[in-house]
């Protein structure tokens, strides 16, 4: 992508249109077309357009109290802005009809429901087909035809050739930008200038070719009535800057044929299956996204919302944004958290928001209809969702939530709230002790017989690196200790076999399937989300170690059940040991050798 800023092509076409359809007999036809950032014109002029303001495009006496307005917004890159909406502005009746992208048509903050039968609104008779939606207003015996499908943008008058229309705006003159800033229309930023990155990917020589072909036949049968160099300039002039995707390749053809149909029906028929463009509907048809999104092509086929890049740009490797809902003075302490996601974020990895949870499974989001932002909300007292309670460093206490997506159990965003000691309720203590296990308090250990082997699993806790401070019965921790577990297994060959530690979660139930579920260890490797989490020598003989800060839900509940699943894997080479690089999104355990039988699963429990 190249860093230069794109000019975006301004160019008004005025013709005469002797066997116009639309303009037949003693009549004239004045043409202006905008697509994408480019607009025709009387002198094949290419001007620029270097914001994402509003502009007046027409005005003229011969149908006086309207105004045509256009607004650009950037898409897939910064610094390049698209053609997003047309304005009618009806001065006599006070009121705006809008078309937005999708064939969406907006009468004031009210949306008018449109069909292929034209219906009249304040004068304007207002239909909408397959191709897009179309605005026709007369007086007299001028006409004016406003098309619009999303990307491009057509006006045409018919006028009497004895009494020509003034035409003023950028389809009177293109270079006059600055004096048609439709202020009342813009976004107070528009004038900012952005940059982005250069895009080498763009084969300028092949895309020079592709819009030359309005060079050629069948295109060539209309050049007497309308110059198609305005349009090849364009095309150029865009997609030499710009990817072309979400129909760009056939936009700018599509505007061409747009026009010569008005001087004739038939000439360019089948042009279509010729130049390899044959979709004969607008592209994102009935398609609605947000202000802060744009219709285009989705890798899946079809098509689908995408952020808006400066956007996007706002939300540099974060998915969304955290509010902390104060009811008190005190930082947190009563209060509740909401977390705001981007849909198009979401969509861009790949992700489906009815994946996404909260620790707690039973707490999704939901996503507004509008603006496309999934949220969710929790209390970290009455509706806790699974957050987790540990202390930091400097002895407050730390309140802990996660997005998870449930399809890959992977923790995509993290919530944090901290409070001093001092502001926590007075039941709540800070000692906890192992209860589950055999006497010495830290200790579960089992007998397992799984196909060709039989072995005893022990899982153990200590309170030492070492591992020779073990657990007991009266042991106290401490919210936040680090604690760690020994996984081992007697009665098996370790030349011939492994150990893997394949996941490890606490919920605060008992039962492995409880809807709370916090994860510690997935697919053999620690949750990255949770940097007091290590794993030692996993898949490297018959035993293996991890540890972890140990900590409690919120919530009436203090107990924490830890339930950990070990598999065997026959030995060859290193290939036992689980793959946890961190370049790799969804970490997959290289377990494949050997498929055991019968797991164990172990239950170990804390409470405090």
């Amino acid at each position: 992508m190249l860093r230069s800023l794109l000019y975006m092509t301004a160019v008004v076409h005025f013709t005469t249109c002797a066997d116009l359809p639309a303009c037949q007999g003693d009549n004239k036809c004045f043409v202006c077309t905008v697509t994408g950032p480019t607009v025709i014109d009387i002198n094949g002029q290419v001007n620029s357009v270097q914001d994402r303001c509003a502009y007046t495009l027409m005005k003229t006496t011969s149908i006086p109290g309207l105004k045509v307005h256009v607004t650009f917004q950037e898409r897939r890159r910064k610094d390049v802005s698209f053609l997003d909406s047309v304005i009618l502005q009806l001065e006599d009746a006070g009121v705006n009809i809008k078309l937005e992208q999708g064939g969406r048509v907006m009468l004031g903050d009210k949306e008018k429901t449109l069909t292929t039968t034209a219906q009249t609104v304040h004068g304007v008779a207002l239909s909408k087909d397959a191709a897009g939606v179309t605005a026709k207003m007369s007086k007299g015996n001028y006409m004016m035809t406003v098309f619009f499908d999303g990307s491009t943008a057509q006006i045409h008058i018919k006028a009497p050739k004895a009494s020509p229309p003034t035409v003023e705006g950028l389809c009177g003159n293109s270079k006059k930008f600055s004096e048609e800033k439709a202020s009342d229309y813009s976004p107070k930023d528009c004038e900012t200038k952005h940059t982005d990155t250069s895009n080498s990917g763009i084969d300028c020589t092949k895309m020079t070719q592709r819009c030359n072909i309005l060079k050629d036949a069948p295109f060539s049968q209309c050049k007497s009535y309308a110059d198609p160099q305005p349009y090849i300039t364009a095309c150029t002039s865009t997609l030499c800057k710009y990817p072309a995707v979400d129909g760009f390749k056939c936009q700018f053809l599509e505007a061409y044929a747009r026009v010569c149909s008005l001087y004739n029906d038939d000439i360019l028929k089948g042009w279509r299956a010729k130049v390899e463009c044959c979709k004969t509907v607008a592209l994102c048809l009935d398609r609605f996204c947000s202000a802060n999104e744009f219709c285009g092509d989705s890798l899946t086929g079809g098509t689908r919302c995408h952020c808006r890049a400066i956007f996007a740009s706002t939300y540099e490797n974060t998915l969304g944004k955290t509010a902390l809902t104060q009811q008190s003075e005190k930082k947190c302490d009563g209060s509740s958290v909401s977390v705001s996601l981007v849909g198009c974020l979401l969509e861009d990895k790949g992700i489906k928001y009815s994946d996404l949870h909260l620790f707690d499974s039973t707490c999704k989001g939901e996503m507004n209809s509008k603006t496309h932002m999934v949220t969710m909300n929790f209390d970290t007292k009455t509706k806790p969702c699974g957050t987790m309670v540990r202390l930091d460093a400097d002895g407050n206490m730390i309140d802990r939530n996660g997005v998870i997506v449930e399809t890959t159990r992977e923790e995509v965003m993290d919530l944090t709230c901290p409070f001093v000691i001092p502001n926590i309720d007075i039941d709540f203590s800070l000692d906890i002790k192992i209860t589950s296990g055999s006497s010495a308090g830290g200790e579960v250990k089992y007998t397992i017989d799984s196909g060709p082997w039989k072995y005893t699993l022990t899982m153990k806790a200590y309170t030492d690196a070492a591992r020779t401070q073990s657990v007991t019965s009266d042991t106290i921790l401490k919210l936040n200790q680090k604690i760690w577990f020994a996984m081992v297994a007697d009665g098996l060959d370790s030349k011939l076999v492994a150990l893997v530690t394949q996941s490890c979660y606490a919920t605060n139930v008992p039962e492995a399937s409880g809807t709370l579920r916090y994860e510690l260890i997935t697919n053999g490797c620690s949750n990255k989300a949770d940097k007091t989490v290590q794993v030692e020598n996993n898949g490297e003989g018959t035993s293996n170690y991890f540890s972890f800060n140990i900590f409690r839900f919120s919530g009436k509940s203090k107990e924490v059940y830890l339930h950990c699943q070990m598999n065997l894997c026959v030995k060859e080479g290193n290939t036992c040991a689980p793959n946890c690089s961190s370049g790799s999104r969804r970490r997959r355990s290289s377990m494949h050798k050997y498929v055991d039988e019968k797991p164990a699963v172990l239950l170990m429990s804390w409470t405090s």
